[in-house]
């Protein structure tokens, strides 16, 4: 059996396929990457009966795979190139033979991969950081849910300038309630949901436009979205509005999440 551990800046993941090819998962926090691996690998162990013996090879990735250097409790251990990982966890969570991946992270990565080839296309210094910093700026907030629960009440008409705002019809493809400028209106009654909802609004159409970007330029229509931050719904239907205005379609495979992971797991080679 092979484990493929993605070892984040926050948060740890750990995937082992069972002989039937049930997908076990489990997530972790630590104060240090081997911390980290360490509890994600016991967790996995633990909680679904499996013995060390069992387990043949360790794969890690992520941000924190290059501070361990040894073999993890003995187990043979090695490093999988993070871009390499989530092409290859993306294209066994889709069905598609040439894909764009957006995986939204601390930042975020947008990869392109086919049946043969994984490369990195590009990527973008905002995500899900960026909503943290900002929340903990502006709102005093710094707990996900906390901000979610904000921006589920937030009216993104009291901070973001709408393309309503300067134009009596729509402007080409853009409908009117398209944002013209991010944070271009704030008024003075915004509330922390509305400011909490403008810097999802924010973030997320950064994201979404480079990935529409990059599948148009390939000339496909469709982004499949990976990571941490394809699994809230203000992001999700927020992607969603790309379709109505560029016809691409965002997709949010089940377990999106872990697919980096996921790829590290199904890395056999070396």
């Amino acid at each position: 059996m092979i484990i493929g551990i993605d070892i984040g800046s926050t948060t740890t993941k750990a995937v082992a396929f069972k002989d039937d090819g049930t997908m076990i998962r489990v997530k972790t926090r630590g104060l240090d990457a081997l911390t980290s691996a360490s509890g994600a690998l016991g967790k996995i162990t633990i909680e679904n009966n499996i013995g060390i013996g069992e387990i043949g090879q360790i794969n890690i990735t992520g941000v924190g795979a290059e501070k361990i250097n040894a073999d993890i409790f003995g187990i043979p251990t090695k490093r999988v190139a993070e871009f390499t990982a989530i092409g290859m966890g993306a294209r066994y969570l889709c069905s598609q033979d040439r894909i764009i991946i957006a995986n939204i992270g601390t930042g975020t990565v947008i990869i392109e991969a086919d049946k043969e080839n994984i490369s990195h296309f590009g990527g973008t210094g905002v995500g899900g950081g960026t909503i943290m910093g900002l929340s903990k700026k502006l709102l005093q907030v710094d707990n996900f849910d906390s901000i979610i629960e904000l921006a589920s009440k937030g009216d993104l008409k009291k901070v973001d300038l709408l393309i309503e705002d300067i134009a009596d019809t729509e402007i080409g493809y853009l409908y009117k309630d398209v944002t013209a400028a991010n944070f271009g209106k704030i008024s003075d009654n915004a509330s922390r949901e509305d400011l909490a909802l403008a810097i999802f609004n924010m973030v997320y159409q950064v994201i979404g436009m480079l990935a529409a970007f990059a599948a148009r330029s390939r000339g496909l229509n469709t982004v499949i979205v990976t990571g941490n931050g394809s699994n809230n719904p203000i992001g999700q239907n927020i992607l969603a509005g790309f379709n109505r205005m560029f016809g691409i379609s965002f997709e949010f495979p089940d377990h999106a999440e872990y697919t980096t992971a996921i790829g590290a797991a199904l890395d056999v080679t070396g």
